[in-house]
Formats: C-alpha cells, sequence, structure tokens
C-alpha cells in the first residue's frame, strides 16, 4: 500500500508543481498591488516588492470615502445579480426541456445554442450597438444585462443539462406518480438538486459580468451609470501620475468578486464535473 501511494505522489508531482508554479505568478500582482496601495509614489518606485516603510491607508480610505466609487460598486453589483438571475433563469427551463424531453430536431437546437460559444463577443459589438441603439436600451442598465445574458446562455446551457440529465429518470417517475407536474418536478425537485451546478454558473455569471469593460464602455455615456472596470479606467486617467491610489483603488474594485468566488468556490469544480459521467 505504501509503495502504491509513493507511486501516485510521484505521478501527480509534477501536476503539484505546475499549480504551485502558476498559483505564484497569479498571486503575485495581486500582492504587489495590495502592499503598493500602502505606500507613496517614491516609495513604490524604489522599493516596489518590499513591505512598506510606513504603511499609509490615505490610498484607501481616499477612495472609500469618494462617493463614485460607491455608485460604480452599486451599479456593478446590481448589473451582475441581475444577469445572473435572467440567465440562470432562461438556461435552467432550456436546459430542463433538452434534458428530460425528446422531441425531434432536439440535438439540432440545442447545437444551435451551443454554437454561440464560437462566437467572441468582441466581434459582435458594432451589431450589438446598432440594435440596443434601435430599442432605446443606450444608457440603460437592460442594454448590458440583456446583452451579457444572452451571450452567457450557451455555456450555462450545456453545464445545467448535464447535470439534469444525470438525475436518474426513476425520480422523475417517482415524481409524475405523486402527481407532480413536469413543470412542478422542475421547480420542487430538479432545482433543488441542481444546487452545485447553479451555483457554478452563477459563480461564472457575476464574475464576468464583473470583469465586463468592453459592453459597458459602449452602452453607457453617463458617469452615474459607469461600472467599476470603466471607473477603473476613469480613475487612472485622472490620476495618471498617482500610482499608489491607481492600486489601492483597484484592490478595493476586486474585492467583491474575490470574496464572492471564495465564498462559492467549492461549488465550482463540482458543478463543472456534475454529469459528465452519464450522456
Amino acid at each position: 500500500m505504501s509503495r502504491a501511494k509513493t507511486k501516485v505522489r510521484r505521478h501527480t508531482l509534477p501536476l503539484h508543481v505546475i499549480a504551485i508554479i502558476v498559483g505564484v505568478f497569479m498571486v503575485i500582482p495581486v500582492f504587489y498591488a495590495l502592499l503598493g496601495g500602502f505606500k507613496t509614489n517614491s516609495e513604490l518606485s524604489g522599493n516596489p516588492f518590499g513591505l512598506p516603510s510606513d504603511w499609509i491607508t490615505a490610498n484607501y480610505t481616499d477612495v472609500l470615502g469618494s462617493g463614485s466609487f460607491w455608485r460604480q460598486l452599486w451599479n456593478s453589483t446590481f448589473i451582475a445579480i441581475a444577469t445572473t438571475v435572467v440567465t440562470i433563469a432562461l438556461s435552467a427551463l432550456a436546459a430542463f426541456v433538452f434534458a428530460r424531453f425528446a422531441f425531434r430536431g432536439r440535438e439540432l437546437y440545442f447545437t444551435l445554442f451551443t454554437a454561440g460559444l464560437m462566437f467572441p463577443f468582441a466581434v459582435a459589438i458594432l451589431p450589438i450597438f446598432v440594435m440596443l441603439r434601435t430599442l432605446g436600451l443606450l444608457d440603460n442598465p437592460l442594454g448590458v444585462i440583456l446583452t451579457q445574458a444572452a451571450f452567457g446562455l450557451p455555456l450555462t446551457i450545456i453545464i445545467l443539462r448535464g447535470f439534469f440529465r444525470s438525475i436518474p429518470g426513476e425520480i422523475e417517475e417517482a415524481a409524475t406518480i405523486d402527481g407532480c407536474s413536469p413543470f412542478g418536478f422542475f421547480w420542487r425537485i430538479l432545482l433543488p438538486m441542481a444546487r452545485p451546478a447553479i451555483a457554478t454558473v452563477s459563480v461564472l455569471a457575476i464574475v464576468g459580468s464583473w470583469n465586463n469593460f468592453m459592453l459597458p464602455l459602449v452602452v453607457f455615456s453617463e458617469e452615474t451609470s459607469w461600472t467599476l472596470p470603466l471607473g477603473i479606467q476613469q480613475f487612472q486617467g485622472q490620476y495618471a501620475s498617482d500610482t499608489a491610489r491607481i492600486l489601492a483603488y483597484l484592490v478595493l474594485a476586486m474585492v467583491p468578486a474575490l470574496g464572492f468566488y471564495a465564498i462559492a468556490e467549492r461549488h465550482l469544480v463540482g458543478g463543472l464535473t456534475a454529469g459528465a459521467t452519464k450522456g
């Protein structure tokens, strides 16, 4: 048994080393920004990677005392939550139909949905702008919410369909015998069982919306509607010579998304692999 464990460790050791190296490369910029926010610009230039000699909190408190930061935080939060709700509501219904109902052309329609993964968002930005202008959704949060939800549907449907298909048919048969309608089975049984998958797609939708820069840039022209990525760009232009304050703003803008991801992370892997063993 000990030899077997030793063999497994030898085989997995390179993977662990690679994971540690990748993790270090990802964490270093975050720590650099975090520590840089506590420094002066002169110290940041002379000692970019060391600990601050004097921990200056003014960079962070100035950002937190800014009304524009909290307004942008609210805008980003509202758009991210609304996008997630719309994406999951539509995707769950579509995935339920594709997973539990047999009808002619089902796989063709499903392929059409999944084909949306092949089209990068940037390629469609011009027709999206024209369509939103025609519908009067420019400078309207719905212009961002509905567009993000539309581009989030393909991946969300794929994940939820795989999970819904992994639920044994005997459970649905028992629910039908007890007088449960198809929608009742979906609402009362399937969705509660799909919490890991729903948590996964929620993380993907919220983080994707939080980091989206191009779409809000196209849709919003009024500063009061800006999200945090747009606020970071504006802040960087306003304080181009104050690198320490810019780093503090970046760190504070990352905290909500990182916090949510840390809370929901344990569901992420389980949700992505759910249903993978059943066709």
